[in-house]
C-alpha cells in the first residue's frame, strides 16, 4: 500500500534554499521570475521555505484553470492570510479573506460601488483629475518620481470616484499603514515586532481617523442621495444600516478605507512601469502620441472613443504581464485534494503562482519582448486558457478589474498626451521593488521636458 501511495501521490520537491531564511533571497528578488524557474525545474507542485514558514506552490497555467474550477473553490480559503489584517482593524471580517456564501454576500454590497458603472459617464471627471495632478506634480524642468507621484494620482482619483472627497493628507499614512500590514501581517516577511514602531502607530491611527471621518460625511448627506448619485461609501453603510450583523460597525473602517487598500499600491505600481516600458521604446511612445492627440483633438470623451486607442490598451496590458502586481495568491488547503498527482493536505499554507506563464514562450512567443500587438485579432495570445491573470483568478479575482481598465487607460492617454516625459539617463534600467506588491523602486524618476499641450 505503501509503495502504490507513493507512485500515486509522489513526494513533492523541495526547493533548494539557504539556512535558516531558506528561499527569502529569490522571493525578495523576483518572486515572478523565481516561481517561473522553479517551475521549469519541478512541474507544477513545489514547496518553499520563508524563514520558519513551509509554503506548497500550485504553479502554472494548471493552478491558474484550477482556481476557476469547483474543485478549486472548494478546496481553498483565503482566511488565514488575511486574518492578521483583520485583527489589526478590530473587525471581524474583510472581503479578501471570506470565502462561500459570505464573500459572495460582501461582494455583491461592494460590486457596484468598484465597477465600471461607477465611473461610466464620468470620463471627463476623471480626466480633469488627472490634469490638476499633472499640473502639480509633473512640473517642466523637474525630475518626478514616479510612482510616488502616481499614488497621489491615484488617491485623487479613487477618493473622488468611489468615495465622494480626494483625502490627498493622508496618501503618506495610507502607504505607510499598507506597507507595514501587507509586509508583516498578510506576507509575513517581516517580524511583528515592527508593529509596535511609533511610525507604523501614528500611521494606523490617521487611517482610523480618515474612516471615522468617512463615516460622518456619508451621515451627513444620509438619504439625500438618489441611487445614481451613491457611491462605494454609501452602498456599505447603507448595508451596515439595514443589516448590522452583516456589515458590522467594527467592520466599517477597514471596508470604508479599503479602496485605498486595495488600489494605492497596486494601481500606482502598474501606472509607474507603465510610464518605463512606453518611455524605453520610442516606436510604442510613437503610436501612443498619435493615438492620444487624435483622441483628446475631439473634445470630450465618450464610451465609444475607448475603442480607438488600442496602443494604450495594448501598452498597459503588456505592462500587466511583464510587471504582474498579482504574482501569485495565497491561499489554505481547506481538505485534503489532488493537484497534478500530488496530495495536497488540509491546512497547508500555499501559493498559488498564476503568473508563471506570463513568461513562458509557449504562450507568449519571445515573452521578455514589450509587444503591445500581443492582445489584437487574430493573435489574441492572451486568449488561451489559464495564460494571462494580471487580476488574479478564480473567486477572488480583482472587484475593482473593470474600473481598473478604464482608470489606467484613460490616466495613461492623458499622461502622455499632456507631458513629454523622457528616461534620464535614457539608458536607464528599471530597478524594482518586491514589498509590499511587485513594482518599480520608488526610486523611479523621469525628466519632464515640458507640456505637449
Amino acid at each position: 500500500m505503501g509503495v502504490a501511495e507513493s507512485v500515486v501521490n509522489p513526494a513533492i520537491p523541495h526547493v533548494r534554499g539557504l539556512p535558516v531564511i531558506g528561499n527569502v533571497v529569490e522571493m525578495a528578488k523576483d518572486p515572478a521570475r523565481f516561481f517561473l524557474h522553479a517551475y521549469r525545474k519541478y512541474g507544477p507542485v513545489f514547496k518553499i521555505k520563508i524563514f520558519n514558514n513551509e509554503y506548497t506552490v500550485l504553479a502554472g497555467v494548471e493552478a491558474a484553470n484550477f482556481l476557476g474550477t469547483r474543485e478549486g473553490k472548494d478546496s481553498l480559503r483565503s482566511k488565514e492570510f488575511w486574518q492578521g489584517l483583520v485583527d489589526e482593524y478590530g473587525a471581524t471580517r474583510t472581503l479578501t479573506g471570506e470565502d462561500g456564501e459570505s464573500h459572495k454576500q460582501l461582494r455583491e454590497i461592494m460590486k457596484r460601488g468598484y465597477s465600471r458603472e461607477a465611473i461610466k459617464g464620468r470620463y471627463n471627471e476623471l480626466i480633469d483629475i488627472t490634469d490638476r495632478c499633472i499640473m502639480r506634480d509633473w512640473k517642466p524642468g523637474t525630475r518626478v518620481p514616479v510612482v510616488e507621484a502616481m499614488q497621489y494620482m491615484v488617491t485623487d482619483q479613487l477618493g473622488t470616484i468611489l468615495t465622494g472627497a480626494a483625502p490627498l493628507e493622508y496618501v503618506k499614512d495610507i502607504r505607510t499603514n499598507i506597507l507595514y500590514i501587507l509586509n508583516v501581517l498578510v506576507t509575513r516577511q517581516r517580524p511583528k515586532f515592527l508593529l509596535k514602531r511609533p511610525t507604523y502607530k501614528r500611521a494606523k491611527a490617521r487611517v482610523f481617523e480618515l474612516g471615522n471621518k468617512m463615516i460622518a460625511d456619508y451621515y451627513k448627506t444620509a438619504g439625500s442621495k438618489t441611487d445614481e448619485q451613491k457611491n462605494l461609501i454609501d452602498d456599505i453603510m447603507d448595508a451596515h444600516r439595514r443589516d448590522p450583523s452583516l456589515i458590522p460597525e467594527s467592520d466599517l473602517i477597514l471596508n470604508l478605507t479599503g479602496p485605498y487598500v486595495a488600489g494605492l499600491d497596486t494601481v500606482a505600481n502598474t501606472t509607474g512601469a507603465i510610464v518605463y516600458a512606453v518611455l524605453k521604446h520610442p516606436e510604442v511612445l510613437k503610436r501612443i502620441h498619435d493615438e492620444v492627440d487624435a483622441l483628446f483633438a475631439k473634445g470630450r470623451i465618450e464610451e465609444e472613443d475607448l475603442k480607438n486607442i488600442p496602443a494604450v490598451h495594448g501598452a498597459v496590458m503588456e505592462t500587466m504581464r511583464l510587471y504582474p502586481v498579482a504574482v501569485a495568491q495565497m491561499r489554505t488547503a481547506t481538505r485534503d485534494f489532488t493537484f497534478a498527482g500530488h496530495k495536497i493536505h488540509k491546512d497547508e499554507l500555499l501559493y498559488i503562482g498564476t503568473s508563471v506563464p506570463h513568461f513562458m514562450e509557449e504562450y507568449f512567443p519571445n515573452p521578455d519582448k514589450f509587444d503591445i500587438d500581443r492582445y489584437q485579432k487574430p493573435r489574441a495570445e492572451h486568449m488561451q486558457s489559464g495564460v494571462y491573470s494580471p487580476y488574479g483568478r478564480g473567486p477572488h479575482t480583482c472587484l475593482g478589474k473593470s474600473l481598473a481598465e478604464v482608470q489606467l487607460a484613460l490616466s495613461m492617454a492623458r499622461l502622455f498626451y499632456k507631458a513629454d516625459l523622457s528616461l534620464d539617463p535614457p539608458d536607464y534600467v528599471l530597478k524594482t521593488k518586491t514589498a509590499p506588491t511587485p513594482g518599480p523602486a520608488m526610486s523611479f524618476s523621469v525628466k519632464v521636458n515640458g507640456y505637449r499641450h
